[in-house]
């Protein structure tokens, strides 16, 4: 199995995986838990664990009701209180890293965040965390005891681990993905405290986190993460790459005020010589596109230079996805672009059959745009042999 290092749900591409993720959560894996466990506390009861994971019930769950699901079973096979749970549980998740082994932080979510606990529970997560991540289990902590829980997080993002460092950003990002949005902290200026200490991160891990962060409060607030911006823009190259991402989607937006804090102008001078696109491609091949940027001016300049699709829909109606095709300086008043796309199935995205957009976009402007027909082949009949 393949082991990320950037352990965010979004960055995790399944179809890298020749099965689903909650296959993997399988009787050898969980025997060779029980293994370790055993070591630690001898009185682990794990024939009784294994038959309150495999039920009959366990077919039909999803990956995230498998982890909590596994939690109640390690509740009932466990001796002791929680803190020795968690204690046994931290220890055993020494020996595990992957996306798998959630279901350790996923314990500590399920049955620490009591007032009795929190100690035991944050002293848990911090040592599970650096070996799958403790994001989801962390929330509702903050919830609950926000301030004690906030306290840990600005502990965190001095820690000299950056696992550490990075659970304080990603496990209070307000649009955490797959998991509820926080109630607490609605006040991005809240946050600063944490995403201040770490803009300048050496980890690309921790620095990749605290864009995707700052990305989300720019929906909610995309003037105040353009302030943030400006202010942070030129103090570090790793700040720079933060404020840069973080600012993505309102660049796809189109947005004025992001489009100039990075230098992209307005390019009345710019014309796009004529754009050519296969008419038809079926699913599973590639769509090819070309076309020739000019100027009268001496140089084209700084451009950043996307593409967008609108996707047919079930109903007809398009959807549209903008990619970024390139972005940088060009010294010369005329260049040739080529690209492919490839149409394939995606789990994120069902492709519909008719007609599509393919559109050419210049530092927030559409140039030109052209349509082209998907077709997707019926299924051939497979003869069964008897």
């Amino acid at each position: 199995m393949m082991i990320l290092q950037f352990r965010s749900w979004l960055t995790f591409d399944c179809e890298l995986m020749a099965e689903p993720l909650k296959n993997f959560l399988s009787p050898p894996l969980m025997k060779t838990v029980c293994r370790q466990v055993h070591q630690i506390e001898p009185e682990f009861n794990a024939e009784r664990f294994t038959e309150s994971v495999f039920t009959p019930a366990w077919q039909n769950l999803t990956l995230k009701q498998r982890y909590r699901h596994i939690s109640h079973a390690f509740k009932a096979a466990l001796p002791g209180d929680f803190p020795h749970s968690a204690q046994v549980l931290a220890e055993t998740s020494k020996g595990f890293s992957g996306f798998e082994y959630i279901f350790f932080p996923d314990f500590i979510e399920a049955f620490g965040c009591h007032p009795s606990y929190i100690d035991a529970s944050l002293t848990a997560l911090e040592i599970m965390t650096e070996h799958s991540s403790a994001e989801f289990a962390i929330r509702p902590f903050l919830e609950r005891f926000p301030e004690q829980t906030w306290g840990q997080l600005q502990r965190w993002a001095q820690s000299p681990n950056e696992h550490h460092r990075r659970l304080a950003s990603e496990g209070s990002r307000p649009r955490l993905p797959w998991a509820r949005r926080l109630s607490v902290f609605s006040d991005p200026t809240q946050r600063l405290p944490i995403l201040e200490q770490l803009k300048r991160d050496e980890s690309p891990y921790v620095r990749k986190s605290v864009a995707n962060h700052l990305n989300d409060l720019g929906k909610d607030h995309p003037d105040w993460l353009l302030s943030i911006a400006h202010d942070w823009l030129g103090q570090h190259p790793h700040t720079d790459w933060i404020v840069k991402h973080a600012c993505r989607n309102l660049l796809k937006q189109s947005n004025p005020k992001a489009l100039r804090l990075f230098g992209y102008r307005a390019t009345p001078d710019i014309e796009l010589e004529v754009l050519t696109c296969s008419p038809t491609v079926s699913l599973g091949d590639t769509l090819a596109f070309a076309f020739t940027l000019q100027t009268r001016a001496q140089k084209l300049g700084r451009l950043r230079i996307e593409f967008a699709i609108d996707y047919v829909k079930a109903n007809g109606k398009w959807s549209p996805k903008r990619f970024k095709l390139a972005e940088g300086e060009y010294p010369t008043n005329l260049r040739h672009f080529e690209k492919q796309l490839l149409f394939k199935p995606l789990t994120t995205r069902r492709h519909y059959p008719g007609t599509h957009r393919l559109s050419i976009i210049v530092n927030g402007e559409v140039k030109a745009s052209a349509t082209f027909d998907l077709k997707i082949p019926k299924r051939q009949k497979t003869k069964v042999s008897h």
